[in-house]
């Protein structure tokens, strides 16, 4: 997914600037979120994250894009942000802590998963052949402020450093109760990034992942105590018992101290079999739909979840040369993420000028402000119709307000009133708003 890259200042002075794709001055592209990071970046895979920017929010989100190969993992990591993520293509399996035990769920194209902040959880790329793209939100309501997110790695070594590395070697010896030595090839093992190839296919393959995702569901913590032992290859028999003990109560104390378990006369550890489901955005009905496109949603009514984080998802596709008629979101700010085709999009600020008008396409990420009124068009020069998925600021229900087309808020407050506000009689403004017979997405005469 290509995502736009260049810096931006936010003002709301000096509005007109050249767009350089086009042949006419537009004003410049306030509303989009151009600035990005990639915070991961390894043979497997990346993540690449947009922060948003500015003082126009009621509340602030940032955009995170995750790319995976096949047959790779994100290693079991804590965030202190809340993440949303949403599968754009690709099946994946998520493993977090949920109530004290590990938890694992299949997910597929389309499917939504809330993973709350300081909650464990490793992402894997189920595909043998497909690459997994994932869209997230990233709530930094709840972050330490020192970036975007912060990651915590449970697991790592010299790439990545695993929290735990933190500490003096005498706290970790007492902790863990093995030797500093046994401790030092504990924490260097692990060198290929925080997303790393699994399976016998890939010669890069950390073995330690890969042995580890090879188990069943119920026996991943039962063994995970051993994986590193399965790394001492050089070690001969005559050591072996001992490096076992002593790496079984390394992992042990890991997993007592950061997870929260209780192992005990190595028997089985209970896999959590209830936990929080998925939704799936392609699976749902359409809220509106007509013959120039849809809209869907899903709020804190339809997915338990997102009622504590408040954050509400969409999805909105338009055929080529249809538009959404101008409209506000009352009670939220909207992020949104092209996912396919190209088009156009205008905002316009509070005092009746023009705030934005630019060419979007896709990888293109932008937010409009609570309040704000604009409108999405589909280019007409492309059998592709503008696709795209997004973010709210609120988990209730969204209802925005559709300002024209026939079921819209001028047309509910025609009368008198409204004529007299535009210096009209009451027949024109009649003759005005019942020539449109459409509502929320319309065709467009918009050139492009």
């Amino acid at each position: 997914m290509l995502i736009v890259c260049h810096g931006l200042s936010m003002t709301m002075g000096m509005c007109e600037a050249e767009d350089k794709e086009n042949d006419h001055p537009l004003p410049r592209k306030l509303f989009l979120m151009k600035n990005y990071k990639r915070m991961v970046n390894t043979d497997a895979g990346e993540m690449r994250v947009l922060e948003s920017y500015g003082k126009i929010h009621e509340r602030r989100l940032h955009i995170g894009i995750i790319d995976m190969e096949p047959n790779s993992l994100f290693v079991p990591q804590y965030l202190d942000s809340t993440l949303i993520i949403f599968v754009r293509s690709g099946e994946a399996k998520v493993g977090f802590i949920y109530e004290g035990d590990l938890a694992e769920k299949e997910l597929k194209k389309g499917d939504v998963y809330l993973i709350p902040a300081g909650s464990a959880f490793y992402l894997l790329n189920t595909g043998e052949d497909e690459k997994l793209e994932i869209i997230c939100s990233i709530d930094p309501s709840e972050s330490l402020g020192i970036g975007a997110y912060q990651s915590f790695y449970i697991g790592g070594g010299a790439n990545p450093v695993s929290v735990l590395s933190g500490f003096q070697p005498q706290i970790l010896e007492s902790a863990f109760n093995v030797s500093a030595a046994d401790l030092t090839k504990f924490f260097t093992r692990q060198h290929e990034g925080p997303i790393v190839y699994v399976g016998e296919s890939h010669a890069k393959a950390s073995s330690l992942w890969t042995k580890f995702l090879q188990l069943k569901e119920d026996d991943k913590l039962h063994h995970m105590k051993k994986m590193m032992l399965d790394q001492d290859e050089d070690e001969d028999e005559d050591d072996n018992d001992e490096v076992e003990q002593k790496t079984s109560w390394s992992w042990r104390k890991l997993l007592e101290s950061v997870f929260g378990f209780e192992i005990k006369n190595n028997k089985k550890v209970e896999v959590a079999r209830k936990s929080p489901h998925s939704c799936n955005l392609y699976d749902r009905k359409p809220d509106f739909k007509n013959s120039h496109g849809w809209t869907v949603s899903i709020d804190g009514s339809d997915y338990a979840p997102l009622k504590s984080s408040g954050i509400a998802i969409y999805h909105v596709n338009l055929k080529p040369g249809t538009m959404m008629t101008p409209h506000v979101n009352p009670s939220a700010t909207e992020y949104g993420i092209v996912v396919r085709g190209v088009g156009r999009l205008q905002v316009a600020f509070p005092n009746g000028t023009l705030a934005m008008d630019t060419h979007i396409k896709e990888g293109d990420v932008f937010f409009i402000p609570r309040y704000f009124a604009f409108s999405q068009i589909a280019a007409n020069v492309s059998d592709e119709p503008l696709d795209f998925f997004g973010f709210t600021t609120s988990a209730k229900k969204n209802k925005p307000q559709f300002l024209v087309g026939a079921n819209s808020l001028m047309k509910s407050m025609m009368g008198p009133e409204l004529a007299a506000a535009f210096g009209v009689s009451e027949d024109i403004m009649k003759s005005i708003l019942n020539a449109q017979h459409e509502s929320v997405i319309l065709p467009s005469s918009v050139s492009h």
